[in-house]
This record gives structure tokens, C-alpha cells and sequence, in this order.
């Protein structure tokens, strides 16, 4: 409805005049039916000459297609050494979509009724994201090892944590679109993981207001979907000239980081040689036993624990000695190819991962996460046994 020139917009709608066009941001909750009702109702009563939603192509195909993981190449995931990564994008998808199922909400409603809307009344389409694979990888990349494992283990153990917690309610998700939730929500992510914040939050802040009025450029009206955490960055950054290629950029890792890489099995190889050469007590075989045979059993054992096969259990017992000297070769890229191998994974098994990832069960039984749990298990093995193999030697030393 229109009250003297201007229509009635719910509490959720910040409006922004600029360079002329005047822009609705409706900040929504991705599991909210009140937002799938604001966001039609909107752009029903604004008829703008634009949508842009809070999406990139693909995550728009898997929103619209329903074919997120079809074509999902495994072997390339194992060998690329990205298992990790994609086991974190898992993780995040299965507790995004269990709140959903709770609130009879599919995640990402708000967002398809928008595109729904704009396709069904003949309004442009603008997708306004950063790609995802970008975004996860830029976050990816900010964390250590230590802070990867830890937010794939909160996340996992998430699935018992959420029988036992507070039950999430649609007011429970009403209530955090509200300012003062937000901020303090936003805070609190700030102070405890900067390194999440900065390139999930901050960084498409700046993406989405940048892209958003440079479609909107000419417009009359815009209407912009987006989540309710990014409306406060994007208003603060309409205007601001924003490097949408920097932030395109996923960042090589740090040269501190290569050189420790190549410096920690060269500097053991060399005290494995010095070593043997200064011991009158200790011949070369028992040395290398030392460093092999911990390295060997830890990766072995940690592959057999996460269910691999007898393949992939020798896989790991050959290879991890090699690996954990050669920067370039990772033992859970060779097992995870040799239990892949093994599993075969199809297409329907990677169709049910949306489905099979929001419960422990089904998380082990899928191929898919089963691999990449093994490869994971097999390279942390080789790490623990590593360095249970460099003290061995240097009690032999």
C-alpha cells in the first residue's frame, strides 16, 4: 500500500537514497517463512526496476536446480588436498539446512521467492554475491591448521550438541535480525574468530554493496535481498570505491609458510644423516626405524579407525613415511584416490549428501564424506606420527 507517496515497508527494510535510485535492502534470515512473506510482499508493492539477491551463479543453479553436488568430482577433491575444505562447506550446509527442517523452512526461501518473483512479473535479475568457492577459499586460507580442525570438530559435534541445546524457534530467528542482535552477534564473531569474520562477513559487505549499486545505477528503484548481517556493512560501505578483484583474489599462502614447509624435512634429514655419522651406538637402520615405523603405524591406524579398506590402510602404511618429507605429497591425496577407488561413489551419492550430512549416520555412511574423512584421518596420522618419530630419534642422538 502507498501512505502519501511512500509505501508501507515492514521493520526489516532499510531504504538508501543514492545517485538517484532509491534502494529497499530487506534483510532476511535464510531459514525464515516471515522472510519468504516480507521479501514477496516488497517487491509486490514497490515494483522495482530491479531484484538483486545475495547470490552468486552457483549457489543461484543449486538454489534453483537442486544440483549442488551432482557433479561433484571426488578424485579431483582428494588431490587437489582440498578435503578439509570441503568437509568444513559440508558441515556448514548440514547445520544451516537441519535448522530449516525445524522451522519447515528450506534454507535459502527468501532468496527463490525473490528470484521466483522478479522471473514471474518481469523484473531484471541481478546476483549481487561473491562467488562461494572465493569466499570459502579466502576464509579457508586465513585459517591455521589447528583453527581448521577445531571448526570442522565444533561443527561436527554440533549434530549431538543440537539434541541436548536450545531449541531454535522462528522467534529465535525472528529475534536475531533485530539491530541490536546483530551487532552484538556480529562482536562477538568479530573478537573470536577475526580471521572467519573478515572474509565471510566484512569482505561481502563491500562485494554486495558495490555490486548492488553498480547494477542499480540508473535505476529508479532497487530492491535488494540479502542476509540481515550484511545490511549494516553494506549501508556503511554505499559510495565507498570498492576493488571487487582484490577481493576476487584467492591469496597464496604466506612464504613464511613455504619455507617451513621445505625447512622442517630438510632440517631432519640432515640431523637424521649428522646423527648417524656422530653415533658410535646407533646405526643408520635403527634410526631410520625410528622415524618410519611411528609414522607408518600412527597413519595406518588412524585410516583403519576411519573405516578405510585394506587398500587403504597399505596405502597409508607406504606412503606416509614419504610424505611426511615431501612438502609436495600429502598422504591422505594418495589414500583418499585409493579409497575412492575402492567406494566408487555415484552420482546418487553425492545427490543425498545435502540429506545424508545432517546426521552423524549418514555422514559415515555416504561415500563421499567417508572418503574424505579417511583421507583427513590418514594425514593426521602422518603428523602425529611424524613427530612421535623426531623424538624417537632424538633420544637416539
Amino acid at each position: 500500500m502507498w501512505y502519501g507517496g511512500e509505501v508501507e515497508l515492514p521493520n526489516s527494510v532499510t531504504t538508501i537514497d543514492h545517485e538517484g535510485t532509491k534502494y529497499f535492502v530487506i534483510g532476511t534470515a535464510h531459514v525464515s517463512q516471515k522472510s519468504v512473506e516480507e521479501v514477496r510482499h516488497v517487491i509486490a508493492e514497490v515494483k522495482p526496476d530491479l531484484v538483486c539477491v545475495e547470490l552468486c551463479k552457483p549457489r543461484h543453479e543449486a538454489l534453483t536446480k537442486d544440483s549442488a553436488f551432482r557433479d561433484l568430482d571426488v578424485f579431483k577433491v582428494v588431490r587437489e588436498g582440498k578435503t578439509l575444505y570441503l568437509l568444513a562447506h559440508l558441515a556448514l550446509s548440514s547445520y544451516q539446512r537441519k535448522i530449516g527442517a525445524s522451522l519447515g523452512v528450506k534454507p535459502g526461501a527468501e532468496l527463490l521467492a525473490a528470484v521466483t518473483a522478479a522471473r514471474e512479473q518481469g523484473i531484471p535479475l541481478e546476483l549481487i554475491d561473491r562467488d562461494i568457492n572465493v569466499t570459502l577459499k579466502r576464509t579457508w586460507s586465513n585459517l591455521g591448521l589447528w583453527k581448521r580442525s577445531m571448526l570442522i570438530s565444533s561443527l561436527l559435534v554440533g549434530w549431538e550438541d543440537d539434541k541436548k541445546g536450545e531449541v531454535v524457534t522462528e522467534q529465535t530467528v525472528e529475534d536475531l535480525k533485530e539491530p541490536k542482535a546483530l551487532s552484538e552477534m556480529l562482536t562477538e564473531l568479530g573478537k573470536a574468530v577475526p580471521e572467519v569474520k573478515g572474509p565471510l562477513v566484512d569482505e561481502r559487505d563491500q562485494y554486495l554493496a558495490s555490486k548492488m549499486t553498480e547494477a542499480g545505477a540508473g535505476k529508479r528503484k532497487v530492491v535488494a535481498v540479502v542476509g540481515a548481517a550484511h545490511v549494516p556493512g553494506m549501508t556503511r560501505n554505499i559510495g565507498t570505491l570498492v576493488d571487487r578483484a582484490a577481493l576476487e583474489r584467492v591469496p597464496p599462502p604466506s612464504l613464511i609458510w613455504r619455507i617451513i614447509k621445505w625447512a622442517i624435512p630438510i632440517l631432519f634429514v640432515i640431523a637424521l644423516i649428522w646423527g648417524w655419522q656422530k653415533s658410535d651406538t646407533t646405526t643408520f637402520a635403527q634410526m631410520m626405524l625410528a622415524w618410519i615405523l611411528p609414522t607408518s603405524i600412527c597413519a595406518g591406524a588412524l585410516t583403519l579407525l576411519a573405516g578405510g579398506s585394506i587398500f587403504s590402510i597399505v596405502s597409508a602404511l607406504v606412503v606416509a613415511p614419504i610424505a611426511a618429507i615431501h612438502p609436495l605429497l600429502g598422504t591422505g591425496m594418495v589414500v583418499g584416490v585409493v579409497e575412492a577407488w575402492w567406494r566408487k561413489p555415484s552420482v546418487a551419492d553425492c545427490e543425498r549428501l545435502p540429506e545424508d550430512v545432517q546426521s552423524m549416520r549418514g555422514f559415515w555412511r555416504n561415500p563421499v564424506t567417508r572418503i574424505l574423512l579417511i583421507a583427513v584421518a590418514s594425514g593426521l596420522g602422518t603428523a602425529g606420527g611424524f613427530w612421535l618419530g623426531v623424538y624417537w630419534v632424538a633420544k637416539l642422538l
